[in-house]
Protein backbone atom coordinates (compact mmCIF):
# COMPACT_ATOMS: atom_id res chain seq x y z
CA UNK A 1 0.00 0.00 0.00
CA UNK A 2 1.27 3.51 -0.86
CA UNK A 3 2.37 5.43 2.30
CA UNK A 4 0.11 8.23 3.45
CA UNK A 5 1.33 11.73 2.62
CA UNK A 6 1.50 14.42 5.30
CA UNK A 7 2.18 18.14 4.89
CA UNK A 8 3.53 20.05 7.88
CA UNK A 9 2.98 23.83 7.92
CA UNK A 10 4.67 25.73 10.78
CA UNK A 11 6.78 28.88 10.82
CA UNK A 12 8.96 27.65 13.71
CA UNK A 13 11.83 25.79 12.11
CA UNK A 14 12.65 23.54 15.08
CA UNK A 15 9.02 22.39 15.41
CA UNK A 16 8.57 21.97 11.66
CA UNK A 17 11.75 19.94 11.21
CA UNK A 18 11.16 17.98 14.42
CA UNK A 19 7.71 16.85 13.32
CA UNK A 20 8.97 16.07 9.81
CA UNK A 21 11.85 13.94 11.14
CA UNK A 22 9.50 12.10 13.51
CA UNK A 23 7.03 11.26 10.74
CA UNK A 24 9.39 10.41 7.85
CA UNK A 25 9.91 6.87 9.07
CA UNK A 26 6.25 6.04 8.36
CA UNK A 27 4.90 8.63 5.95
CA UNK A 28 5.76 10.77 2.93
CA UNK A 29 6.35 14.20 4.45
CA UNK A 30 6.74 17.72 3.04
CA UNK A 31 7.29 20.74 5.30
CA UNK A 32 6.47 24.43 4.69
CA UNK A 33 7.24 27.62 6.68
CA UNK A 34 4.04 29.41 5.58
CA UNK A 35 0.61 28.83 4.08
CA UNK A 36 1.22 30.27 0.60
CA UNK A 37 3.82 27.77 -0.71
CA UNK A 38 1.90 24.91 0.95
CA UNK A 39 -1.34 25.83 -0.87
CA UNK A 40 0.44 26.01 -4.22
CA UNK A 41 2.01 22.58 -3.68
CA UNK A 42 -1.28 21.12 -2.42
CA UNK A 43 -2.94 21.88 -5.77
CA UNK A 44 -0.28 19.81 -7.55
CA UNK A 45 0.34 17.08 -4.94
CA UNK A 46 -2.63 16.94 -2.55
CA UNK A 47 -1.71 15.27 0.76
CA UNK A 48 -3.84 12.91 2.83
CA UNK A 49 -3.30 14.93 6.00
CA UNK A 50 -2.14 18.44 6.94
CA UNK A 51 -0.62 19.54 10.26
CA UNK A 52 -1.37 23.27 10.18
CA UNK A 53 -0.18 25.91 12.64
CA UNK A 54 -2.75 28.61 13.34
CA UNK A 55 -0.27 31.41 14.07
CA UNK A 56 1.40 31.72 10.67
CA UNK A 57 2.93 34.83 9.09
CA UNK A 58 1.00 36.24 6.11
CA UNK A 59 -2.09 34.08 5.64
CA UNK A 60 -2.97 32.68 9.05
CA UNK A 61 -3.91 29.07 9.76
CA UNK A 62 -7.68 29.65 9.84
CA UNK A 63 -7.60 31.30 6.42
CA UNK A 64 -5.40 28.48 5.10
CA UNK A 65 -7.79 25.90 6.55
CA UNK A 66 -10.71 27.51 4.72
CA UNK A 67 -8.69 27.50 1.47
CA UNK A 68 -7.90 23.79 1.90
CA UNK A 69 -11.55 22.89 2.47
CA UNK A 70 -12.73 24.97 -0.49
CA UNK A 71 -10.20 23.32 -2.82
CA UNK A 72 -10.19 19.75 -1.47
CA UNK A 73 -12.70 19.08 1.33
CA UNK A 74 -11.59 15.43 1.59
CA UNK A 75 -8.15 16.43 2.98
CA UNK A 76 -8.04 16.12 6.78
CA UNK A 77 -6.45 18.93 8.78
CA UNK A 78 -5.10 18.86 12.34
CA UNK A 79 -4.49 22.40 13.58
CA UNK A 80 -1.63 23.34 15.92
CA UNK A 81 -2.13 26.20 18.34
CA UNK A 82 0.38 27.85 20.68
CA UNK A 83 -2.07 27.79 23.58
CA UNK A 84 -5.54 26.43 24.08
CA UNK A 85 -7.34 29.47 22.73
CA UNK A 86 -10.99 28.43 22.77
CA UNK A 87 -12.01 30.97 20.11
CA UNK A 88 -9.34 29.79 17.64
CA UNK A 89 -10.10 26.12 18.27
CA UNK A 90 -13.85 26.68 17.79
CA UNK A 91 -13.21 28.54 14.54
CA UNK A 92 -10.94 25.77 13.29
CA UNK A 93 -13.49 23.05 14.05
CA UNK A 94 -16.24 25.16 12.49
CA UNK A 95 -14.29 25.36 9.22
CA UNK A 96 -13.70 21.61 9.10
CA UNK A 97 -10.57 20.80 11.14
CA UNK A 98 -10.41 17.12 12.10
CA UNK A 99 -8.62 17.71 15.44
CA UNK A 100 -6.28 20.11 17.23
CA UNK A 101 -3.08 19.83 19.30
CA UNK A 102 -1.56 22.39 21.66
CA UNK A 103 2.05 23.56 21.89
CA UNK A 104 4.38 22.55 23.40
CA UNK A 105 3.83 19.42 21.38
CA UNK A 106 4.01 15.96 22.92
CA UNK A 107 4.86 13.50 20.20
CA UNK A 108 2.83 10.70 21.78
CA UNK A 109 -0.32 12.86 21.74
CA UNK A 110 0.39 14.06 18.22
CA UNK A 111 0.95 10.50 17.00
CA UNK A 112 -2.42 9.34 18.42
CA UNK A 113 -4.21 12.20 16.64
CA UNK A 114 -2.38 11.47 13.37
CA UNK A 115 -3.07 7.75 13.63
CA UNK A 116 -6.79 8.34 14.20
CA UNK A 117 -6.97 10.76 11.27
CA UNK A 118 -5.17 8.40 8.91
CA UNK A 119 -7.36 5.49 9.99
CA UNK A 120 -10.36 7.61 9.00
CA UNK A 121 -8.72 8.25 5.61
CA UNK A 122 -7.91 4.56 5.19
CA UNK A 123 -11.53 3.58 5.82
CA UNK A 124 -12.77 6.24 3.37
CA UNK A 125 -10.40 4.96 0.68
CA UNK A 126 -11.48 1.39 1.36
CA UNK A 127 -15.15 2.37 1.00
CA UNK A 128 -14.36 4.32 -2.17
CA UNK A 129 -12.53 1.35 -3.65
CA UNK A 130 -15.39 -0.95 -2.74
CA UNK A 131 -17.90 1.47 -4.22
CA UNK A 132 -15.92 1.71 -7.47
CA UNK A 133 -15.97 -2.08 -7.71
CA UNK A 134 -19.73 -2.07 -7.15
CA UNK A 135 -20.09 0.56 -9.87
CA UNK A 136 -18.09 -1.47 -12.36
CA UNK A 137 -19.93 -4.69 -11.57
CA UNK A 138 -23.50 -3.52 -11.08
CA UNK A 139 -24.40 -0.45 -13.11
CA UNK A 140 -25.56 -0.87 -16.70
CA UNK A 141 -24.38 2.32 -18.33
CA UNK A 142 -26.34 4.85 -20.32
CA UNK A 143 -24.81 4.70 -23.77
CA UNK A 144 -24.72 7.79 -25.91
CA UNK A 145 -23.14 11.20 -26.19
CA UNK A 146 -26.24 13.31 -26.78
CA UNK A 147 -26.54 16.37 -24.58
CA UNK A 148 -29.97 15.16 -23.46
CA UNK A 149 -28.69 11.95 -21.88
CA UNK A 150 -25.45 13.51 -20.62
CA UNK A 151 -27.49 16.09 -18.69
CA UNK A 152 -29.42 13.27 -17.03
CA UNK A 153 -26.25 11.32 -16.16
CA UNK A 154 -24.59 14.40 -14.66
CA UNK A 155 -27.71 15.24 -12.65
CA UNK A 156 -27.95 11.68 -11.32
CA UNK A 157 -24.33 11.90 -10.16
CA UNK A 158 -25.14 15.00 -8.13
CA UNK A 159 -28.38 13.87 -6.51
CA UNK A 160 -27.02 10.40 -5.69
CA UNK A 161 -24.75 11.93 -3.04
CA UNK A 162 -27.72 12.27 -0.70
CA UNK A 163 -28.57 9.02 1.13
CA UNK A 164 -32.27 9.64 1.67
CA UNK A 165 -33.75 12.36 -0.60
CA UNK A 166 -36.76 10.92 -2.49
CA UNK A 167 -36.49 10.93 -6.29
CA UNK A 168 -39.29 10.60 -8.87
CA UNK A 169 -38.25 9.47 -12.37
CA UNK A 170 -40.47 10.30 -15.34
CA UNK A 171 -40.14 8.70 -18.75
CA UNK A 172 -41.82 6.71 -21.46
CA UNK A 173 -41.89 2.92 -21.34
CA UNK A 174 -38.51 1.45 -22.18
CA UNK A 175 -36.41 4.60 -21.61
CA UNK A 176 -34.39 3.09 -18.76
CA UNK A 177 -36.01 4.37 -15.57
CA UNK A 178 -34.77 1.31 -13.68
CA UNK A 179 -31.22 2.12 -14.83
CA UNK A 180 -31.61 5.56 -13.26
CA UNK A 181 -32.68 3.99 -9.95
CA UNK A 182 -29.73 1.60 -10.13
CA UNK A 183 -27.28 4.43 -10.84
CA UNK A 184 -28.67 6.50 -7.94
CA UNK A 185 -28.33 3.55 -5.56
CA UNK A 186 -24.82 2.41 -6.47
CA UNK A 187 -23.45 5.95 -6.53
CA UNK A 188 -24.98 6.85 -3.16
CA UNK A 189 -23.76 6.30 0.41
CA UNK A 190 -26.32 3.45 0.55
CA UNK A 191 -24.56 1.41 -2.12
CA UNK A 192 -23.63 -1.44 0.23
CA UNK A 193 -27.27 -1.83 1.25
CA UNK A 194 -29.89 -3.67 -0.82
CA UNK A 195 -31.61 -2.31 -3.92
CA UNK A 196 -35.19 -3.61 -3.70
CA UNK A 197 -37.19 -3.25 -6.93
CA UNK A 198 -40.97 -3.27 -6.74
CA UNK A 199 -43.21 -3.27 -9.83
CA UNK A 200 -46.36 -1.77 -8.32
CA UNK A 201 -48.38 -2.62 -11.45
CA UNK A 202 -47.51 -6.34 -11.19
CA UNK A 203 -48.79 -6.79 -7.62
CA UNK A 204 -52.57 -7.19 -7.12
CA UNK A 205 -54.01 -4.09 -5.47
CA UNK A 206 -55.35 -6.10 -2.54
CA UNK A 207 -51.83 -7.42 -1.80
CA UNK A 208 -49.69 -4.32 -2.42
CA UNK A 209 -49.98 -3.02 1.16
CA UNK A 210 -48.93 -6.32 2.75
CA UNK A 211 -46.13 -6.74 0.18
CA UNK A 212 -44.74 -3.29 0.92
CA UNK A 213 -45.15 -3.18 4.68
CA UNK A 214 -45.42 -6.84 5.64
CA UNK A 215 -47.94 -8.44 7.96
CA UNK A 216 -48.21 -10.07 11.34
CA UNK A 217 -49.24 -13.69 11.82
CA UNK A 218 -52.97 -14.20 11.46
CA UNK A 219 -53.45 -10.76 9.89
CA UNK A 220 -55.75 -12.22 7.23
CA UNK A 221 -56.89 -15.52 5.81
CA UNK A 222 -53.97 -17.31 4.21
CA UNK A 223 -51.34 -15.23 6.01
CA UNK A 224 -48.15 -17.04 6.96
CA UNK A 225 -48.15 -18.27 10.55
CA UNK A 226 -44.82 -16.54 11.10
CA UNK A 227 -45.84 -13.21 9.55
CA UNK A 228 -43.73 -11.55 6.88
CA UNK A 229 -41.25 -8.71 6.50
CA UNK A 230 -42.34 -6.28 3.83
CA UNK A 231 -40.22 -4.91 1.01
CA UNK A 232 -39.76 -1.63 2.90
CA UNK A 233 -38.05 -3.51 5.74
CA UNK A 234 -35.99 -5.54 3.28
CA UNK A 235 -34.68 -2.27 1.79
CA UNK A 236 -33.36 -1.01 5.14
CA UNK A 237 -30.05 0.81 4.71
CA UNK A 238 -30.41 0.75 0.94
CA UNK A 239 -32.85 1.90 -1.75
CA UNK A 240 -36.50 1.03 -2.40
CA UNK A 241 -37.41 1.48 -6.08
CA UNK A 242 -41.16 1.76 -6.69
CA UNK A 243 -41.69 1.29 -10.42
CA UNK A 244 -45.10 2.30 -11.83
CA UNK A 245 -45.89 4.10 -8.58
CA UNK A 246 -49.05 5.53 -10.17
CA UNK A 247 -50.66 2.08 -9.81
CA UNK A 248 -50.63 2.13 -6.00
CA UNK A 249 -54.03 1.97 -4.32
CA UNK A 250 -55.15 4.97 -2.27
CA UNK A 251 -54.80 2.95 0.96
CA UNK A 252 -51.22 2.01 0.09
CA UNK A 253 -50.54 5.63 -0.89
CA UNK A 254 -51.67 6.84 2.54
CA UNK A 255 -49.40 4.39 4.33
CA UNK A 256 -46.48 5.21 2.03
CA UNK A 257 -46.96 8.93 2.71
CA UNK A 258 -46.79 8.34 6.47
CA UNK A 259 -43.61 6.33 6.02
CA UNK A 260 -41.99 9.03 3.86
CA UNK A 261 -42.88 11.79 6.32
CA UNK A 262 -42.02 10.03 9.57
CA UNK A 263 -39.98 6.96 8.64
CA UNK A 264 -42.56 4.86 10.52
CA UNK A 265 -45.15 2.25 9.59
CA UNK A 266 -47.18 -0.65 10.94
CA UNK A 267 -47.31 -4.11 9.43
CA UNK A 268 -50.77 -5.19 8.29
CA UNK A 269 -52.57 -6.46 11.40
CA UNK A 270 -49.82 -5.15 13.66
CA UNK A 271 -49.79 -2.68 16.55
CA UNK A 272 -46.01 -2.27 16.88
CA UNK A 273 -44.63 0.88 15.30
CA UNK A 274 -41.60 0.12 13.13
CA UNK A 275 -38.87 2.42 11.85
CA UNK A 276 -36.72 1.88 8.77
CA UNK A 277 -34.17 4.11 7.05
CA UNK A 278 -34.15 3.67 3.30
CA UNK A 279 -34.18 5.89 0.26
CA UNK A 280 -37.29 5.81 -1.92
CA UNK A 281 -36.88 6.21 -5.68
CA UNK A 282 -40.10 5.95 -7.68
CA UNK A 283 -40.89 6.00 -11.38
CA UNK A 284 -43.88 6.32 -13.67
CA UNK A 285 -44.80 6.66 -17.31
CA UNK A 286 -48.27 7.93 -16.38
CA UNK A 287 -49.53 11.48 -16.17
CA UNK A 288 -49.73 11.89 -12.39
CA UNK A 289 -51.29 15.36 -12.73
CA UNK A 290 -54.23 13.75 -14.52
CA UNK A 291 -54.51 11.01 -11.85
CA UNK A 292 -54.48 13.68 -9.14
CA UNK A 293 -57.31 15.57 -10.88
CA UNK A 294 -59.35 12.35 -11.02
CA UNK A 295 -58.72 11.63 -7.34
CA UNK A 296 -56.69 8.51 -8.10
CA UNK A 297 -53.37 9.78 -6.76
CA UNK A 298 -52.69 11.83 -3.65
CA UNK A 299 -51.28 15.27 -4.35
CA UNK A 300 -49.43 15.35 -1.00
CA UNK A 301 -47.77 12.02 -1.83
CA UNK A 302 -46.76 13.32 -5.25
CA UNK A 303 -44.89 16.26 -3.73
CA UNK A 304 -43.27 14.00 -1.14
CA UNK A 305 -42.07 11.53 -3.77
CA UNK A 306 -40.96 14.26 -6.17
CA UNK A 307 -38.55 16.17 -3.95
CA UNK A 308 -36.16 15.71 -6.87
CA UNK A 309 -37.47 14.96 -10.36
CA UNK A 310 -35.58 13.29 -13.19
CA UNK A 311 -37.02 13.17 -16.70
CA UNK A 312 -35.48 10.54 -18.97
CA UNK A 313 -35.60 11.57 -22.64
CA UNK A 314 -37.15 9.17 -25.12
CA UNK A 315 -34.97 7.52 -27.73
CA UNK A 316 -36.74 9.62 -30.38
CA UNK A 317 -35.45 12.74 -28.61
CA UNK A 318 -31.81 11.60 -28.80
CA UNK A 319 -31.53 10.05 -32.23
CA UNK A 320 -27.76 10.53 -32.36
CA UNK A 321 -27.53 7.81 -29.70
CA UNK A 322 -29.49 5.16 -31.62
CA UNK A 323 -26.58 3.67 -33.59
CA UNK A 324 -24.11 3.64 -30.64
CA UNK A 325 -26.73 1.83 -28.52
CA UNK A 326 -27.43 -0.56 -31.38
CA UNK A 327 -23.70 -1.32 -31.68
CA UNK A 328 -23.60 -2.08 -27.94
CA UNK A 329 -26.45 -4.58 -28.32
CA UNK A 330 -24.82 -6.04 -31.44
CA UNK A 331 -21.75 -6.87 -29.36
CA UNK A 332 -23.84 -8.19 -26.46
CA UNK A 333 -25.98 -10.52 -28.57
CA UNK A 334 -23.08 -11.50 -30.79
CA UNK A 335 -21.42 -12.98 -27.69
CA UNK A 336 -24.70 -14.55 -26.55
CA UNK A 337 -25.34 -16.30 -29.87
CA UNK A 338 -21.63 -16.90 -30.53
CA UNK A 339 -21.63 -14.93 -33.78
CA UNK A 340 -19.07 -12.51 -35.16
CA UNK A 341 -20.69 -9.22 -36.10
CA UNK A 342 -18.38 -6.30 -36.78
CA UNK A 343 -20.74 -3.55 -37.98
CA UNK A 344 -24.21 -2.46 -39.11
CA UNK A 345 -24.75 -1.75 -42.80
CA UNK A 346 -25.39 1.88 -43.91
CA UNK A 347 -28.97 0.99 -44.97
CA UNK A 348 -29.70 -0.62 -41.61
CA UNK A 349 -28.18 2.35 -39.75
CA UNK A 350 -30.37 4.74 -41.71
CA UNK A 351 -33.46 2.63 -41.00
CA UNK A 352 -32.68 2.58 -37.26
CA UNK A 353 -32.21 6.36 -37.20
CA UNK A 354 -35.47 7.01 -39.09
CA UNK A 355 -37.62 4.50 -37.21
CA UNK A 356 -40.11 5.81 -34.61
CA UNK A 357 -39.33 3.98 -31.37
CA UNK A 358 -42.57 3.55 -29.43
CA UNK A 359 -40.84 1.15 -27.03
CA UNK A 360 -37.65 3.22 -26.82
CA UNK A 361 -34.40 1.45 -25.85
CA UNK A 362 -36.26 -1.74 -24.88
CA UNK A 363 -37.73 -1.98 -28.39
CA UNK A 364 -34.32 -1.32 -29.95
CA UNK A 365 -32.79 -4.03 -27.76
CA UNK A 366 -35.42 -6.54 -28.87
CA UNK A 367 -34.91 -5.60 -32.51
CA UNK A 368 -31.13 -6.04 -32.25
CA UNK A 369 -31.56 -9.40 -30.52
CA UNK A 370 -33.77 -10.55 -33.38
CA UNK A 371 -31.37 -9.22 -36.01
CA UNK A 372 -28.33 -10.83 -34.40
CA UNK A 373 -30.15 -14.15 -34.03
CA UNK A 374 -31.31 -14.42 -37.67
CA UNK A 375 -28.37 -12.62 -39.30
CA UNK A 376 -25.34 -14.44 -40.63
CA UNK A 377 -22.81 -11.62 -40.28
CA UNK A 378 -20.29 -10.20 -40.25
CA UNK A 379 -22.42 -7.13 -41.18
CA UNK A 380 -25.94 -6.71 -39.79
CA UNK A 381 -28.21 -5.93 -42.75
CA UNK A 382 -31.56 -4.21 -43.19
CA UNK A 383 -33.27 -7.53 -43.89
CA UNK A 384 -31.85 -8.94 -40.63
CA UNK A 385 -33.64 -6.20 -38.72
CA UNK A 386 -37.02 -6.67 -40.39
CA UNK A 387 -37.95 -3.00 -39.91
CA UNK A 388 -39.71 -2.82 -43.29
CA UNK A 389 -42.17 -5.51 -42.18
CA UNK A 390 -42.88 -3.47 -39.07
CA UNK A 391 -43.51 -0.31 -41.07
CA UNK A 392 -45.96 -2.12 -43.38
CA UNK A 393 -47.81 -3.46 -40.36
CA UNK A 394 -48.03 0.01 -38.77
CA UNK A 395 -49.30 1.58 -42.02
CA UNK A 396 -51.91 -1.16 -42.43
CA UNK A 397 -53.03 -0.77 -38.80
CA UNK A 398 -53.45 3.00 -39.17
CA UNK A 399 -55.44 2.55 -42.40
CA UNK A 400 -57.78 0.12 -40.66
CA UNK A 401 -58.52 2.48 -37.76
CA UNK A 402 -61.93 4.14 -37.71
CA UNK A 403 -61.13 7.82 -37.50
CA UNK A 404 -64.78 8.96 -37.70
CA UNK A 405 -66.26 11.08 -34.94
CA UNK A 406 -68.45 9.22 -32.40
CA UNK A 407 -72.19 9.78 -32.86
CA UNK A 408 -74.05 11.79 -30.25
CA UNK A 409 -76.81 9.59 -28.78
CA UNK A 410 -79.52 10.15 -26.18
CA UNK A 411 -77.17 8.77 -23.53
CA UNK A 412 -74.63 11.43 -24.44
CA UNK A 413 -70.86 11.17 -24.88
CA UNK A 414 -67.82 12.09 -22.85
CA UNK A 415 -66.67 15.14 -24.82
CA UNK A 416 -63.46 15.54 -22.82
CA UNK A 417 -62.52 11.94 -23.46
CA UNK A 418 -63.33 12.23 -27.17
CA UNK A 419 -61.24 15.42 -27.40
CA UNK A 420 -58.37 13.75 -25.57
CA UNK A 421 -58.49 10.74 -27.93
CA UNK A 422 -58.42 12.98 -30.98
CA UNK A 423 -55.55 15.03 -29.59
CA UNK A 424 -53.64 11.88 -28.71
CA UNK A 425 -54.07 10.54 -32.26
CA UNK A 426 -52.84 13.68 -34.04
CA UNK A 427 -49.90 14.22 -31.70
CA UNK A 428 -48.84 10.59 -32.26
CA UNK A 429 -49.24 11.02 -36.03
CA UNK A 430 -47.20 14.23 -36.02
CA UNK A 431 -44.41 12.55 -34.07
CA UNK A 432 -44.47 9.62 -36.47
CA UNK A 433 -44.28 11.88 -39.54
CA UNK A 434 -41.50 14.00 -38.06
CA UNK A 435 -39.40 11.04 -36.97
CA UNK A 436 -39.82 12.03 -33.34
CA UNK A 437 -38.63 15.61 -33.82
CA UNK A 438 -40.84 17.65 -31.48
CA UNK A 439 -40.23 20.99 -33.19
CA UNK A 440 -41.31 19.64 -36.60
CA UNK A 441 -44.26 17.80 -35.03
CA UNK A 442 -45.40 21.02 -33.32
CA UNK A 443 -45.18 22.89 -36.65
CA UNK A 444 -47.37 20.24 -38.35
CA UNK A 445 -50.07 20.89 -35.74
CA UNK A 446 -49.65 24.69 -35.87
CA UNK A 447 -48.57 24.72 -32.20
CA UNK A 448 -45.58 26.36 -30.57
CA UNK A 449 -43.00 23.96 -29.15
CA UNK A 450 -43.82 24.63 -25.48
CA UNK A 451 -47.58 24.05 -25.97
CA UNK A 452 -46.86 20.85 -27.89
CA UNK A 453 -44.56 19.51 -25.17
CA UNK A 454 -47.10 20.38 -22.49
CA UNK A 455 -49.94 18.54 -24.27
CA UNK A 456 -47.70 15.57 -25.12
CA UNK A 457 -46.63 15.26 -21.49
CA UNK A 458 -50.19 15.70 -20.22
CA UNK A 459 -51.35 12.81 -22.41
CA UNK A 460 -48.46 10.64 -21.22
CA UNK A 461 -47.03 10.22 -24.73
Amino acid sequence: MTPFSVHVVDDEKTIREGIATFLKAKYEVEAFPSAEPFLETMKIRPPDLVLLDIGLPGMNGIEALRAVKEHAPEILVIVITAYEDVKSVVSAMKYGAYDYVVKPLHMDTLEVSIRNALETIRLKKEVQSLQERYLNENIPCFIGESRAIQNVVEFVGVLAKSPDTPVLVFGETGTGKELIASAIHYRSPNFQGPLIIVNCAAIPKELIESELFGYEKGAFTGASAAGKRGLVEQAEGGTLFLDEVGDLSLDAQAKLLRFLEEGEFYRVGGTKKRQVRTRVVSATNKNLDSLIEKGLFREDLFYRLAVVRVEVPSLNERREDIVPIAMHFLTEFGRKFQKSFSDISPEARRALEEYFWKGNVRELRNLMERGTLVGKGPILTLSDLGTEDRRKHERRTRQEEDLGYPHLTQSGIDLCQAQESLERFYISEALQMSGGNESRAAALLRLNHHTFRYRKRKLGL
